[in-house]
């Protein structure tokens, strides 16, 4: 009787019971992951409206998600021998939940990544800078592995995120990379990665160009944004002067009583 392979003899299949349990540690894992998520672009959020709002500049164009399905995460344990547990896939896999931040200049995404590790519950557990070291391809990125807490009702989870941070050139330029290596299935014809490199450096101009020219309007302006309000008759100092103009007016700040 021929033996059974050794990895089969050391990670035997569980019985059903114990294979239900799996699944559902492993799918409420995923949920916690989608929770960190959630954390993520919830403070995103409130740092975008918060620039909107009080300095009338919006450092953020655009902000997405990802969340590695189930089914993707067993197969990476599979492809990369990674244990099929709960805690496995926590030591081993950092690229279950990803953000995606895209921002008008390079100078923003410095400005972002500031203040996103500012936040006193992220901690930042790695820090890639393809912008400043680009990969041989020509990816620009800027990529933080963060560990972030998240509230469930019995536990605490802390959840790995990783966040992505790009101008609108670079995202265009990973898109397109994304697609065109997906089709090759990795083995992309030589002048077609040649080209892809011309165009991350004519995308790397673009960027540089517009940031000098963003710059420069700024300087002659003297104001980061046009002010969102600027349709209406007044501004808000003007408002304000009005109100205690007719304050004085009406006799002070008293109240009538018939009010």
């Amino acid at each position: 009787m021929s033996k059974l392979p050794e990895d089969v003899r050391e990670h035997p299949i569980p019985d059903p019971a114990e294979l239900r349990t799996l699944v559902v540690e492993l799918r409420r894992l995923v949920l916690t992951y989608k929770f960190g998520i959630d954390e993520v672009m919830t403070k995103v959020s409130i740092l975008r409206d918060e620039f909107r709002h009080m300095q009338n500049y919006n450092p953020v164009e655009h902000v997405g998600s990802r969340l590695k399905s189930f089914e993707s995460i067993v197969a990476k344990c599979r492809r990369k021998g990674i244990p099929l547990t709960p805690e496995g896939v926590r030591a081993q896999m950092f690229d279950i939940a990803g953000v995606r931040i895209t921002c008008s200049f390079v100078n923003d995404i410095y400005l972002v990544r500031d203040m996103i590790l500012k936040q006193s519950d992220m901690t930042l557990l790695e820090e890639r800078d393809y912008i400043k070291h680009p990969k041989g391809t020509g990816y620009k990125s800027l990529h933080l592995i963060v560990q972030i807490p998240v509230f469930l009702s019995d536990r605490v989870e802390n959840v790995i995120v990783e966040i992505q941070l790009r101008t609108i050139a670079m995202d265009f330029w990973a898109s397109l990379e994304h697609k065109i290596y997906y089709k090759y299935d990795g083995d992309v014809p030589r002048h077609l990665t040649d080209s892809l490199k011309l165009a991350a450096d004519v995308a790397w101009s673009l960027d540089t160009s517009m940031e000098r020219i963003h710059d420069e309007v700024k300087a002659i302006s003297g104001d980061a944004e046009p002010v969102a309000s600027r349709h209406n008759l007044h501004t808000p100092e003007e408002m304000l002067r009005d109100f205690w103009r007719a304050a004085e007016a009406d006799g002070g700040f008293g109240f009538d009583s018939k009010t």
